[in-house]
């Protein structure tokens, strides 16, 4: 195992160089000297814990981050950056498969107006719940089980809305269609009171 005395000083100037501060600048927020803060990252003094403290609160680390091997940090870094990568990547992703859904709202209101000479926007109607259906989809891949719920409970009003427009259109009102959203609300909000084992 490497001596605190040669990973601490290390670890200091790693910190602040990737913060982009210089030693004058960390001197300042530490009310200590920049020919201090110079001693400690060449090893040659050692802080105070309670300096050690305010060095970790003002890099965002812990006391035992300081004196762990600087190798390990790379790592992390590298599994952070890699982590928010697949994190946007999944959110690209995800809004794609959605605009897929309104491109083809579009594309039939287009072919309504077009060949058909109607407007047909109840495929604007219809791409709502289509939408969150989508979503749901990719909730249930890499999502939270918390927002499976609210989704669906999106996905039971707007598919309700979207079957008493389209009737409406023909001048059927179903307003009482709502009534069948009530149990399958409750059936929802119960549904994610069940816990994991």
């Amino acid at each position: 195992m490497n001596n605190i005395k040669e990973i601490l000083p290390q670890n200091l100037t790693k910190l602040r160089l990737d913060r982009n501060m210089t030693q004058s600048e960390v001197a300042e927020k530490l009310n200590y000297t920049d020919k201090s803060v110079s001693k400690w990252e060449r090893g040659e003094a050692i802080p105070p814990v309670d300096v050690l403290k305010d060095i970790a609160d003002l890099y965002g680390v812990s006391l035992d981050f300081l004196v762990t091997n600087t190798d390990e940090y790379a790592t992390d870094k590298t599994h952070n950056q890699e982590q928010k990568i697949i994190k946007a990547n999944k959110v690209i992703i995800t809004f794609l498969a959605v605009s897929l859904v309104w491109i083809v709202a579009t594309v039939l209101f287009a072919y309504g107006i077009v060949f058909a000479d109607q407007v047909f926007w109840i495929f604007f109607v219809a791409a709502v719940p289509f939408t969150i259906i989508v979503l749901l989809v990719f909730n249930c891949i890499w999502g939270k089980r918390k927002y499976t719920f609210i989704l669906i409970s999106a996905l039971i009003w707007t598919g309700l809305a979207a079957i008493y427009l389209a009737f409406l259109t023909f001048s059927y009102n179903l307003w009482a269609i709502f009534i069948i959203g009530a149990p399958l609300q409750i059936a929802t909000i119960l549904w994610s009171q069940l816990k994991k084992s």
